[in-house]
Formats: structure tokens, sequence, C-alpha cells
């Protein structure tokens, strides 16, 4: 590939923000206009007001917005510089005096080296910089690039060169360096512009024709921008009409001067704070199409990056760098994406914080766009463990499970049955799958779990354990081999039964209904009435509520939340409606009415979630179905760990989209036993290691 000139800049804020200045010492400054006996009353409260619009009007001119972006740090053929505002070069280090780069992977440092030593730039994070985009730009510019295990406190110590140098590595350090070469570190920043160049060169894969817009968010921010807006404007309003209340009711006593001194400074620091709650509660949306990419993770389409397909070579998808929305310093992000052009040049930096990195990858792939990974994604996992296998099993070598004297025992090799569990014990045992293998689950007489361990553990098979406990008359239920036999029985028949002729609906004539005429024979009429199979709504299954502790808790919250109300209500009004003590004594009351009446009434119709071997749905207690998904279209349900956020249960697709959220936590246990007795898969669908379908099925 012939070289080309590359450019990489770091990552920076958003530009040209509004943002207060100085904002702190003239809320003082109202504060201290306001305890001062001024007259007129009007002259007072004005200057009031204009201290305190003081620091957002400086705040908009646009000198006290260039002077806001913080400096940023820029690779090219010229070296490395850090420039600050209107293009001014803060620190330089001239290409032609480079040796080389190096990355020290034990606390991610950029460091130059030159032929007067080393010097440390800095952090990659602090600098805005990520180590694929480094490695590949510098590479291309020439520069000899250094991955190297350790820190940069050990290579910038020259006493520590001889000390620390491992033998035999010597071709391996940089011009002399006492740290050998992180050769898996390197390896895969190797494995990636690998798979980069041969996006580059390669052409892209063509979308599906069907293939659509595809939208997604991250969840929606608690409590919402337009709460934390409202409430804010609110307080600073309030603030506002107790200044003016306090001037029209007379400023002679300093009481009263201390007082709206307070509710001043109580207005100022409400707008504050409200401005720096709604810059944090950002949301990140993409628009996912087969001919451009849209992300914005700012309100409105003011911060959006648009992305032509044409343009983009590849997508890295993984852990990478986010601007702090308040500051602009970069910091470190579990989820972002780099979009390379087919020069290998950084297009731009995706937000996608708050998303989930399996259903982003697999939507960008499903649309065309070449995805590449920093790594494999562990498999998931059964988490299960062993711990209620007893300490028998492991004592008797070769011990095995059997059933015998009408319940379950342990046998050794020789086939003495050394420990028997009696039937009296067993209230039920459950065979299913897990992971791909198969599973036995033990119930007491109350219908409560005991023990779960794989078959594989107790050296017997599915089908002995089934037959035998069905012969010795413990119940045992098995629903995928009863699924799989009713499911063979069905087709074997259908083959043998042929289809009966469709009849031919006569044409309606004008004004007339035509009505099916019956036979006489009530079983052939029944048999013209075809009876829909059930669905999630009908079917049969398991009805989960929310758990009692959060119904407790939400219920204390309505009320607290009533209460605060009914007390600052008293406090503001008291004095007009004889008193804090003769107010509080009925809003307190009924605050309290409120709250508990307020969430009984949505209490009362709260939704369900429905588990049947049809699908899902929720459903309120009233019937309303709320949303309803079938079987064919469910690819896992359980805990999404993409964010820390409530509630985390989820419903994802075959795919690995997640389809539906459930806006009310259940008890996980009973969900989990819920989707395994009727055939619902739980977790999210693992496409790195395909389950093998149920063993001896």
């Amino acid at each position: 590939m012939p070289a080309v000139e590359h450019e990489l800049t770091g990552l920076r804020g958003p530009r040209g923000r509004w943002r207060p200045v100085a904002a702190g010492p003239f809320a003082l400054a109202a504060a201290g206009l306001a305890l001062l006996p001024i007259r007129p009353v009007w002259l007072w409260a004005g200057l009031i007001a204009a201290v305190a619009a003081v620091p957002w009007l400086l705040g908009a001119l646009p000198d006290a917005r260039r002077r806001g972006l913080r400096p940023y740090w820029r690779l090219s053929a010229d070296g490395l510089e850090r420039r600050g505002p209107g293009g001014l070069v803060l620190t330089r280090y001239e290409r032609s005096r480079m040796e080389g780069l190096a990355i020290t992977t034990g606390d991610g440092t950029l460091t130059v080296l030159h032929r007067f030593g080393r010097t440390a730039a800095g952090t990659l994070t602090g600098m805005g910089l990520e180590p694929l985009t480094v490695f590949v730009t510098a590479r291309r510019l020439g520069i000899p690039m250094h991955v190297l295990d350790g820190e940069a406190a050990d290579l910038l110590d020259p006493a520590l060169d001889e000390a620390l140098r491992v033998h035999g590595l010597d071709e391996d350090v940089p011009s002399g360096g006492p740290l050998p070469r992180d050769t898996a570190a390197e390896q895969r920043l190797l494995d990636q512009e690998a798979a980069l160049l041969a996006a580059a060169h390669e052409a892209g894969v063509e979308p599906a024709v069907t293939a659509g817009d595809a939208r997604l968010d991250a969840p929606a921010p608690v409590p919402g921008r337009r709460r934390i807006a409202l409430l804010g404007a609110l307080t600073a309003l309030l603030g506002a009409v107790m200044v003016v209340r306090i001037g029209l009711a007379g400023t002679g006593t300093f009481d009263a001067r201390l007082a709206a001194a307070g509710w001043a400074l109580a207005a100022m620091g409400a707008l504050l704070l409200t401005r720096r709650r709604l810059l944090r509660a950002g949301r990140v949306r993409w628009t996912v199409s087969p001919v451009r990419l849209i992300a914005n993770d700012r309100p409105g389409r003011r911060g959006a990056v648009v992305l032509p397909a044409a343009r983009i070579a590849a997508l890295v998808v993984g852990p990478g760098l986010r601007a702090d929305p308040l500051t602009g310093e970069p910091h470190a992000a579990e989820l972002a994406v780099l979009a390379f052009g087919h020069r290998l040049e950084l297009l731009a930096r995706l937000p996608a914080h708050g998303l989930d990195g399996f259903q982003l990858a697999h939507t960008l792939d499903d649309h065309g766009y070449r995805v590449i990974t920093p790594g494999a994604r562990p498999p998931r996992r059964p988490a299960y463990g062993l711990d209620g296998l007893p300490e028998i099993f492991a004592q008797v070598p070769g011990g095995r499970l059997v059933v015998a004297d009408g319940g379950l025992g342990w046998a050794d090799a020789v086939g003495d049955v050394v420990l028997r569990m009696p039937e009296d014990r067993i209230g039920g045992i459950e065979l299913l799958t897990i992971g791909g293998h198969a599973w036995v689950r033990l119930y007491d007489q109350e219908g409560d779990e005991f023990f779960a361990a794989p078959l594989s553990a107790l050296r017997i098979s599915r089908t002995d354990l089934r037959d035998g406990a069905r012969r010795a008359g413990l119940p045992v239920n098995d629903a995928e081999y009863d699924a799989y036999l009713s499911a063979a029985f069905h087709s074997a028949v259908s083959t043998l039964s042929a289809p009966a002729p469709e009849p031919v609906a006569p044409l309606p004539m004008p004004g007339r209904t035509l009505r099916p005429a019956a036979s006489g024979r009530p079983e052939a009429d029944a048999a013209v009435a075809v009876t829909p199979p059930p669905g999630p709504v009908t079917a049969p299954g398991a009805v989960l509520d929310a758990t009692p502790r959060s119904r407790v808790g939400t219920y204390a919250v309505s009320v607290l939340l009533c209460e605060a109300v009914a007390v600052i209500g008293a406090v503001w009004l008291g004095p007009e409606l004889g008193g804090f003590a003769a107010t509080a004594g009925w809003t307190v009351p009924a605050g309290l009415l409120a709250g508990l009446l307020g969430y009984w009434l949505y209490d009362r119709n709260r939704p369900l979630l429905r588990v049947s071997a049809a699908g899902l749905a929720v459903v309120t207690r009233r019937g309303r179905v709320e949303w309803d998904l079938g079987r064919d279209r469910i690819g896992g349900i359980g805990i999404d760990e993409a964010a820390e956020r409530m509630p985390r249960v989820v419903v994802w697709g075959p795919s690995g989209r997640v389809l539906r959220q459930v806006t009310f936590p259940p008890d996980v246990a009973k969900l989990r036993r819920a989707c395994e007795r009727y055939g619902v898969p739980w977790g999210p669908p693992d496409a790195d290691r395909p389950v093998p379908p149920p063993p001896e099925l």
C-alpha cells in the first residue's frame, strides 16, 4: 500500500458550548448585594437580577466559547503536537527528532523516543487517543512503534537500564530500554490492523434488499431530561418570586435581606445544577441504514455525527474513549465505535455508551458494514454450580445415581447402594437442558428445590433416569422429551391423513348475507369451526409479579414524595394560613392519603409477566395486553449486563437484539425456573458458541 498523508486528532469535547463564566463569584456577589440596604427597592432587585445574569451573558460571547475549548493532541507528518484554541502549538515533538513511539501497557502511557533520551507525553486516555489509532497512524507515517510490558517510570529512569535488562531480548528493547515487548498486546493490534487493511482492499458486503433503517437507543436517564429541566426551572422561579415578594414586603430589616440572599443563592444554584444534570443526562441514539450512519449523544440534532456508508471501510466496536459532557475531558468508556476510511484514516469517533455491544455489532453487520471487534467474546456459561452435591458423591469412587427400592440412590462401582433417598422425600423430579447438557432437579413435598446437578456428574443417562423413575412410580417431568414425542406423533399422523378439499365459497349476491348452512350433525359443525392455537396470552403458563420488596419500596417512595411536598407547602404557605403547625396539621395527613391512594390506583392494575410455551406476554391485572412475543421470535430472556440500570430484565431476539424490556423487576429465580419449565431459553443468545440440541432426543 503506498504511503499516504495521515493525521490523527485526539478526542475533543463539544465545540462552542454555551457555559456560564465565573458563576460562583457572581452568585456570591448577588447574595452580597441582597444583604445591602439599597433604596429604592426596585434598584435593589434590579442589581441582584443583573449580577445573576452576568455569567450567562458572558458565556454567550464568541470569545468565551473559544476560550472554553480544551487543548488537543495531533499526530501527523510534522510530529506529535499539543494544540490549543485557534491552532496555537503548546507542545511539539518534531518528526525529524523522533526515533519512535512506545506504549507501555502497564499504565497506558505514550512515550516519545528521541535522540537524547525518552519523554513521556502522557497517558493515552488523557491525550484522547486510542492504542489502535496511534498504532495504525504511526505505522502509516513510518514512525517505529513499540508496545512494551511495564510502566513508563521504568522506561524513563536511565539508572534502571542495566538492572532491568532482560537477557536475550536486546533486539526487542527500543533504544537500549529496559522493558521487553508485550507480544500479546502487540499481536492484538497487528491483527486489528490486518483486518482494517483487508476491509480497505476488499469489497464491502452487500446489504440485504429488505434491510431498512434500524433505530438503537440507550436506556432513558432516570429522572428524564424533561423532569430535570422542569424541577430546575420551578426552583429558580420560586427563588425569583420569593426575592420579589420580600422586596415588596420591605427590606428594612436584616432578616428580610438575609432571606432574600438565601433565595438568590438557591435560584442560581438550581440553574447551575440543572445545567450540569442535563449535560450528564444525554442519551445515545443510533440510526443504522445501508446508506449512512447517524449517531447522536446530545439532545436534538446538534451533536449528530452523520457518516455516509460509501466512506466507511470498517467499524471497530469495543472499549474506547468518551468526552465528559461537562468538562470535555476524555475518559475511558466500555463501548465506543471507531470509523475508519478506505485509506485507514480515522473518520470519526461515534459514541455508543449505554448501548448493548452485541446488539450494535449485529445491527451494523446486518446492514452491510464491516465490523471488527478487539477480541472474541468469552462464551457465556451457565451460572450453575455443584454446591448441592453431597460429599459422599466424591468419597465413593466410580459412584453413580440409580433408581432402586422405590426411590433414588447412590451406588458404588460394584453396584451396592451406599446412600438412599426415600420416596416420601421426593416431591418431583424435573429433567431439563442447561447449556446443551442434561440436568436434573429434585423437589421436596412442599415444592422447594433442594438438589440440582448435571447428569454427567451423576453418571446416569437421561433416558435411564426418566424410564426408571416412571417404572418406580416417582413423579418425573421431562417437558422437552414429551414435546419431542408430541411433535413426532403429529408429523407421523399428518402424513397418513389426506387433507380435506376446501369448500368453494359462492359469490355474494347484492343485498344478501350468506350464512353457512348447518349440516344437522354437531360433530361436523364443530369440525368446520377451526379453533386458533393458543397464544402467549391464552396459553397456560406461569404468571410472575413484581417482588414484594419492590412494591413496598415504591409505596414508601410515593408516600415520602407526597409528604415532602406537604411539608414544603406548609412552610411556604403557613404564614398565610394560620401558621406552620396549623397548616401541617392537615397537609401532612392529606399527603399521606394522596401517596397511598395514588399508588394504589396504579398498583391495582399493575403489569404481570406471563411465561408459557407459546411465548411471553405482559398483561395487566385487568387483562389489558401491553405486549406479547411468540416463541419463534424469542432468542432468550434474562439479565442485561450491558449497563447498570433498573430494571435489567430484557428479551432478546434470535440475532441478539433487544426486543422488549420488562418494566418491573420480577423474581429472577422464579423467572429462570419458569423459562426452563416451558422451554423459553434463559440468558442471551450465545453467538460465539452455539448450543447443541437437547441430548438424547
